[in-house]
């Protein structure tokens, strides 16, 4: 894992980047807490890095490991600002604060015990954002022992974003809450439905898709949680 101080920068630019924004330097050294000078220094060495791609005055995108990486804190972060809410009653106007001390020094098994206790939440309580998927990309236990042993027998699954502009795939299952799955469901996204790619939009943009014969734009953080066994076109 990146160190602390890369994991904070990371973090600052999913921010933005979740919505769509460049992150820009003095925009992120409010959020941070640091003078413009040092984040323009630290943007630059991680774009060295590959975590991001650096525009001076326009901002920064993350890359698909920038976003990644990210991904992975953030998924801690706001896991633990539901946890400090539902579980120990601390005020919402707290949580934020606490889980940044504590989404550093927490491990990947507590991280999915978490996920377990909490039934898998979709969103946190502080402005009620995604709550990006896990890295073992399945959500609960009995999804794992599923996709184990659809491996096992040689079917091997992967996330649609793992899919190529013109490949194609059918859909194995879906992860997430209720409300995740059933989003998915209404836009015609169900199993054993066969997707095409047909477009992925830079910057962790969003995937047009080919479904049922029409084309359909979906994001990515919906789409990591879509499960295929890619197929020939």
């Amino acid at each position: 894992m990146p160190s602390r101080s890369v994991q904070d920068y990371l973090k600052a630019i999913y921010h933005f980047n979740e919505m769509g924004l460049p992150a820009k330097t003095s925009e992120i050294a409010s959020l941070i807490g640091v003078s413009p000078p040092s984040v323009t220094e630290m943007m630059k060495k991680l774009e060295k890095r590959g975590y991001l791609q650096y525009t001076p005055y326009r901002g920064a995108y993350l890359t698909e490991e920038g976003w990644s990486a990210a991904e992975k804190v953030m998924r801690k972060h706001r896991l633990l600002e539901r946890f400090l809410t539902d579980i120990l009653g601390i005020d919402k106007e707290k949580v934020h604060e606490q889980a940044c001390e504590l989404e550093h020094s927490l491990s990947d098994e507590v991280e999915e015990a978490l996920c377990r206790v909490l039934k898998h939440p979709d969103t946190c309580p502080d402005d009620g954002k995604m709550i990006p998927p896990c890295s073992k990309e399945v959500s609960s236990c009995l999804e794992c022992v599923e996709m184990r042993r659809r491996v096992r027998k040689g079917r091997e699954l992967v996330p649609l974003t793992a899919l190529n502009v013109g490949e194609e795939g059918v859909i194995a299952f879906i992860r997430g809450g209720r409300a995740a799955v059933q989003r998915l469901m209404d836009m015609g996204l169900t199993q054993g439905t066969r997707v095409k790619v047909l477009a992925s939009a830079p910057f962790n943009g969003p995937l047009e898709l080919m479904v049922r014969g029409a084309n359909l734009a979906i994001g990515r953080g919906l789409a990591r949680r879509i499960f295929v066994k890619a197929a020939t076109p």
